[in-house]
């Protein structure tokens, strides 16, 4: 709680106190959809709340609003729209997405840690949460997105699955699919931990993968594009094999050196050891795998684009990363974490400037 409140408090005034330095270019922020009834730059309000209504936001927003009236937004998962819509009544739209992603960080937050409390009952998982609320990228679960919610729902549904609570398990697993798309992955874990087990109470996990399935039935129903054509369609993405854009991703670095894309694959390789390699249970590795395939199944330009953000569920790879970090002396254990904020830091920047290329 004190770990949410602290960094809920801190980025709101980061972005309050950015405000008066923000010029973004006209160009930038028109190029992008849904721009066209953004709120005046000034005032309190902007700068507590309307400063946070960037890019995916505002999609959010809409179709919480309007529903799926426009085509490109069907790759936006149901879930958050229909929170955000709950509460809009009594806090308004972005004050609601916000309170929503702080809620689901402090229930990620906590989640993680009893993970990280039952996989090493001798060491303190301050660490491993430290690293988790530091790594670049992770104040998109303070903003209005949902990597906050997806990633709470994922670890209890890991937690109580460990803990054979099957029904309250599965139930986390459907939401995670309606979430976002990288929410199905769940299931892995789910079923593999349900497998282990011969008590008949393990059936709830059938309704597991309903969440992601039923979404993409209603949108076949209503005659809406599948996920991947509007992908292909309106947001200059492909799905393609995992080796093609790991292969893209090499020579185009080999061809022309790219900043983003080092960054991307260094995130990719952290992960990827961490979560896959490293000595871990056969249901963290798997997930973590099938989470590194998800994210390589986007074929964009350039390729890799967003992994940090989108690696940030592989909760395996912080479990790792913590008890590493458990052998480093503090000064450089705080010396990590203020790099690693600091990068933080500078891609909430570019997302308030309406630069982002994270």
């Amino acid at each position: 709680m004190t770990l949410t409140v602290a960094l809920r408090v801190f980025y709101s005034a980061v972005a309050a106190a950015l405000l008066p330095f923000l010029h973004a270019d006209p160009a930038l922020i028109h190029s992008n959809a849904l721009t066209e009834n953004l709120p005046a730059p000034h005032g309190l309000y902007y700068a507590l709340l309307g400063i946070w209504e960037r890019f995916d936001t505002l999609w959010y927003l809409h179709i919480a609003e309007r529903g799926y009236d426009l085509p490109a937004a069907v790759v936006f998962y149901p879930l958050y729209p229909w929170l955000i819509r709950a509460l809009s009544g009594l806090t308004g739209p972005i004050a609601a997405a916000l309170l929503i992603s702080t809620v689901a960080a402090f229930f990620y937050f906590w989640g993680l840690q009893r993970l990280a409390r039952s996989e090493f009952p001798t060491t303190a998982p301050l660490r491993t949460l430290m690293l988790a609320a530091t790594w670049p990228a992770s104040y998109f679960f303070f903003a209005g997105y949902t990597e906050a919610l997806a990633v709470a729902l994922i670890v209890w549904c890991v937690d109580w699955a460990r803990n054979e609570r099957w029904l309250l398990a599965s139930a986390c697993a459907l939401a995670a699919g309606l979430t976002r798309s990288a929410g199905i992955v769940v299931v892995v874990p789910l079923a593999i931990l349900a497998w282990r087990t011969r008590r008949r109470a393990r059936w709830p996990v059938a309704i597991a993968p309903l969440g992601t399935l039923g979404y993409w039935l209603w949108l076949r129903h209503t005659g809406r594009l599948s996920v991947p054509a509007a992908y292909r369609t309106y947001w200059n993405t492909d799905v393609a094999g995992p080796w093609t854009t790991l292969w893209r991703a090499i020579r185009w670095l080999a061809e022309r050196p790219d900043s983003l894309v080092t960054i991307s694959m260094i995130a990719l390789i952290v992960f990827f050891v961490a979560g896959v390699v490293a000595r871990r249970r056969l249901e963290d590795r798997l997930f973590s795998a099938a989470l590194i395939v998800h994210l390589l199944l986007r074929l964009c330009s350039p390729p890799l684009l967003g992994a940090p953000r989108y690696l940030l569920p592989a909760y395996p790879a912080y479990l790792t990363m913590g008890k590493w970090a458990e052998r480093m002396k503090r000064t450089r254990f705080v010396f990590l974490c203020g790099a690693l904020f600091a990068f933080n830091l500078v891609w909430m920047w570019a997302f308030l400037n309406w630069s982002l290329v994270l």
